[in-house]
């Protein structure tokens, strides 16, 4: 029950104040309470002395409770408060009431919500073992140690960073969170140092940065947008693009690149006006009239149109090859030079036909210089159809013996058998100015102290002298067949001998009639494709083959002798272009094989090697190579034929 309080009135007796029985009635009361059957008031009358009433004593310094298991409660009135020392308690507010601040000197325990309005100041460490609640914003002037969980679990969340707060950290709700820089700059998350970073230098761009590699593990890394790489974009495993992926820069692929769709199509242009379309099982396919082109555009190769393919240079189109087979019909509108032509069928020129090298037609083979020989003492017949003849409007110069077994007709000249006539008119033999016409022999008609005639009036014996009479015109000397210019005698030149150079661009047999004494190339046209030289079997003939390199092959110039048999035997000197060191190396006695790999083995251009025929199964071979910077020499010699 509430205390009931007496009124007494404003002064004495002024009849304000409550009655006599009112006010002994609210006593009575007031007693009832004090004096009720609660244990309280059993015991403040049973206990013979009471310090302060009912259970509480006081003991020494202890106000104690006679009552097991009871609180003592300290109540004071109104907006009284409980103060000890200067600790102050009023209803559930703890403060202090000398102004100073509440010291917990001990560990503290907080089993229930804990709400903080002011500031905390803590020297050593605050443990929290439930939920801490801050309605304001808390400062921590050492470190925080969280042994659990940390939960921001307002939407907003923001967690400032810096002396000033300029990072900061802000929950976006049911998306993330927010890094930002308060002065609008851009924030950075680096990781073991300044060098590995997340950040953003402008708005809508994210850059993660390395110094040494970004590595990405995962089954799959899945971009929705566009990739840009400035440097080298380096892919060990397999990159799958669900869609167009676009490089604006170049792309290197170190191994190889598969395009595993059929009809897979490589776009090329801004406006990918030119394409490369797989077709399955087939092949390849330039769009319409689009140029494969090599060097420049003037050098391609392109579909004209839906039937005709075109190969362009604006100098030669140059066809390697052992055999090029044409099934169909070649039309050839302008020139055609090649070196040697088979033709398994009919070959039809509509125009003129020039042929700068050597031409074989069965056993009859034409010449670059005009020469017309056959096969070894093959005969060369010349026979027309029905009643053609055999026109030769031109000079006609022989070299060898002529036979005829029919009458020769030269104009008004007839030679027939052993008798020379005229058809019409007498027979003149005209010297030249101050000559005769010299016939020596038994029962000749013609003499004089020495022959002195003309032949075709081209060459003149006279004496000892066999002389050209057109001036400044060659001489040649020439046999028929495999026969040979022999000179019985001491040769000597008053002149210069000068050795005709050939050059080989491709694998090819080494003759004696074709190269014996001639200045020999090794030029190969592009210097990349393997090129075999075979020498003749050697017999002691004394021909030299000398070789000079005039193109650097880096796929091996190759000279080897004809069979098992033949050897080569010999010394070649390298200058080693690093240190400029010779090294000289020799021969084996199995060595048949001399290769030049353009490096180690020599090779590289104004090399040169000379092999002589010495002997039956023997060549001699001396050079001097050179091996480029960044090489050491290796002997070019091998057993390979063997």
């Amino acid at each position: 029950m509430t205390k009931q309080t007496i009124g007494i009135g404003s002064s004495a007796n002024d009849g304000t104040g409550d009655p006599l029985r009112t006010a002994f009635d609210k006593i009575n009361d007031n007693f009832d309470e004090l004096y009720g059957t609660t244990a309280e008031a059993n015991d403040l009358i049973e206990d013979a002395t009471p310090q302060l009433g009912g259970d509480l004593d006081v003991n020494g310094r202890r106000i104690t409770s006679a009552r097991s298991n009871e609180d003592i409660v300290l109540l004071p009135n109104g907006t009284g408060g409980v103060v000890a020392s200067a600790l102050r308690f009023a209803g559930t507010t703890i403060s202090s009431d000398d102004s100073s601040s509440v010291n917990i000197n001990e560990g503290l325990i907080v089993d229930g919500t804990t709400s903080v309005s002011g500031a905390v100041s803590m020297a050593s460490t605050l443990a929290v073992t439930g939920v801490a609640t801050f309605t304001a914003t808390p400062v921590f002037s050492s470190d925080i140690t969280v042994t659990d969980d940390a939960s921001f679990i307002s939407d907003g969340a923001v967690v400032n960073f810096g002396a000033n707060s300029e990072i900061q950290l802000t929950h976006v709700h049911n998306e993330g969170l927010l890094l930002t820089e308060t002065g609008g700059g851009a924030p950075t998350l680096t990781f073991r140092d300044s060098a590995l970073s997340i950040s953003s230098s402008a708005d809508g761009q994210l850059d993660i940065a390395a110094d040494t590699e970004l590595q990405i593990s995962t089954t799959l890394v899945d971009l929705n947008g566009n990739l840009d790489v400035s440097g080298t974009a380096l892919i060990t495993g397999v990159a799958t693009f669900t869609a167009t992926p676009i490089f604006s820069s170049d792309v290197t692929v170190t191994d190889d690149v598969n395009l595993i769709s059929d009809s897979a199509v490589i776009t090329f242009g801004a406006d990918s006006d030119t394409s490369l379309t797989h077709t399955d099982g087939t092949g390849l396919t330039l769009n319409s009239t689009n140029k494969l082109c090599f060097n420049d555009v003037s050098q391609f190769v392109q579909g004209i149109s839906a039937t005709v393919l075109g190969l362009g240079a604006t100098d030669e189109i140059d066809l390697t090859a052992t055999a090029i087979d044409v099934n169909g019909t070649m039309d050839v509108s302008g020139t055609l030079t090649t070196a040697a032509v088979t033709a398994s069928g009919t070959a039809t020129f509509n125009g003129a036909v020039v042929i700068n090298g050597a031409t074989a037609i069965g056993d009859l083979n034409i010449l670059a210089d005009g020469t017309i020989t056959t096969d070894t003492n093959g005969d060369f017949v010349v026979d027309p159809a029905g009643t053609g003849a055999i026109v030769l409007t031109g000079p006609i110069t022989a070299t060898g013996v002529q036979t005829t077994t029919g009458q020769l007709n030269v104009d008004n000249l007839r030679l027939d058998g052993n008798v020379l006539s005229a058809t019409s008119g007498a027979i003149t033999l005209t010297p030249a100015a101050g000559q005769n016409v010299a016939v020596t022999g038994t029962n000749t008609k013609l003499t004089a102290a020495e022959a002195n005639f003309t032949l075709c009036e081209a060459v003149t014996l006279r004496a000892n002298a066999l002389q050209n009479d057109t001036s400044d015109g060659d001489l040649a000397i020439s046999t028929q067949g495999t026969g040979a210019v022999t000179v019985a005698s001491q040769l000597t030149l008053t002149g210069s001998f000068l050795p005709a150079i050939h050059t080989f661009v491709a694998t090819d047999a080494v003759t004696i009639t074709e190269h014996a004494g001639r200045t020999l190339l090794l030029g190969e046209v592009d210097g990349n494709a393997a090129l075999t030289l075979t020498l003749p079997a050697a017999t002691g003939t004394g021909a030299v083959y000398k070789f000079i390199v005039s193109v650097t092959n880096t796929s091996n110039y190759k000279i080897q002798v004809a069979d098992a048999t033949d050897t080569i035997d010999g010394i070649m000197m390298y200058l080693d272009e690093d240190g400029t060191a010779v090294t000289a190396f020799p021969t084996v006695a199995a060595s048949d094989t001399i290769t030049l790999n353009g490096t180690t083995q020599g090779g590289v251009v104004g090399d040169y090697l000379e092999l002589i025929d010495i002997a039956t199964n023997q060549y001699h071979v001396r050079g001097v190579m050179r091996v480029p910077a960044g090489s050491n020499p290796a002997t070019p010699f091998s057993a390979a034929v063997s």
